[in-house]
């Protein structure tokens, strides 16, 4: 009886030992950052994000995928610790900027054109002045001359075509008519180059994700998806005739194509287009995509944050990439990153 009553007044004693360590010991506080922007990374940044919180329980990453046009203005605004963006800011929005933004690259993607065509297999070729030509409604059936004669032998048929765009501000719009004003005269007079331009045709859908969605939804559509939507979905997209006359179909290796140029040449604040790159092999709606960070971060502690997260991004983030059909930054473009994030000034980042 004495022993049990040993026992359990021990029991009680370890018990309210344990009881005062832990009220002792502080759990370790967990920071949110918090980011909005592109939907063409969105796969890639999901992923890393996660990843980076497994690593580090303390450090919670949320980001909205809302479109660039939405990362740029939130950057702006200072509602977010980061934005997101497949098309670099233009000079007139970092003039609006409370402090400075710097761009830093993340991965390469591709743009694709995408498109509902029942009866049709075979991977249908475009160039890009008939992709422009489509785009602003002066091209109506699929069975145009235009369209045929870059796909002989497929049966085309005579249904109006249904041009699907994006309706909400996006990077991927701003690739997609970056290559068309490339291309195609008549496409950069009428309508120009941008993440939200006045669509002559067409119907809108917000993100890749809806513009994927009214694909499946509508017969005879075509639209422009970056390409792990097109994959994920399981919607046909075709190639592009690429400036060396070839077409080329979107993947990891035409796509580091269209960077290896840019990679020897990148400017300083790493804002540069690849569209209609020169390379033989290279397909020509790639882009970087870029995550929008200011100089000085309002909050310090986030700010380190940031920069402890890009160096794991440029290092071990970029062997997750290829999984999700992105490619991995050229190893140049690395080098000049590392050393351009000592400019973000946050006091303790490693």
């Amino acid at each position: 009886m004495v022993v049990l009553e040993h026992s359990m007044n021990l029991n009680r004693f370890c018990s309210l030992l344990i009881a005062i360590l832990l009220l002792g010991i502080p759990a370790a506080a967990q920071t949110t950052v918090t980011g909005a922007g592109a939907t063409f990374p969105y796969p890639i940044y999901s992923k890393w994000f996660d990843e980076y919180h497994k690593l580090h329980p303390e450090i919670q990453i949320n980001y909205q995928s809302i479109g660039s046009g939405g990362g740029i203005r939130q950057i702006l605004e200072g509602t977010v610790d980061f934005g997101a963006s497949d098309g670099p800011m233009t000079n007139e929005q970092l003039a609006q900027a409370k402090t400075k933004i710097l761009h830093f690259p993340t991965v390469l993607g591709a743009v694709v054109p995408t498109y509902s065509l029942a009866g049709v297999t075979q991977a249908l070729k475009f160039t890009g002045p008939v992709l422009a030509q489509i785009f602003l409604g002066m091209i109506t059936k699929w069975n145009d001359p235009a369209i045929a004669k870059l796909n002989p032998g497929v049966k085309l048929p005579g249904d109006d075509i249904v041009v699907i765009h994006r309706s909400d501000g996006s990077g991927t719009t701003y690739v997609w008519t970056d290559y068309l004003s490339k291309v195609s005269d008549a496409w950069k007079s009428k309508v120009g180059r941008n993440t939200s331009v006045n669509w002559p045709v067409g119907l809108g859908g917000k993100g890749n994700e809806g513009v994927a969605g009214l694909l499946k939804q509508m017969p005879s559509s075509i639209g422009y998806v970056e390409l792990i939507y097109a994959i994920q979905n399981r919607i046909p997209y075709g190639t592009v005739q690429n400036a060396a006359g070839n077409f080329v179909k979107a993947d990891l290796t035409s796509v580091t194509q269209a960077a290896a140029g840019a990679a020897k040449s990148m400017p300083v604040d790493f804002r540069v287009s690849i569209t209609n790159s020169p390379g033989a092999d290279a397909y020509p709606v790639s882009s970087f995509t870029w995550l929008l960070i200011p100089e000085k971060p309002a909050n310090p502690r986030k700010g380190a944050i940031l920069v402890g997260f890009l160096k794991w991004m440029l290092s071990d983030g970029q062997k997750m990439v290829e999984a999700l059909s992105y490619a991995p930054l050229p190893k140049e473009v690395v080098t000049q990153e590392l050393a351009a994030i000592t400019q973000i000034q946050a006091p303790g980042a490693k």
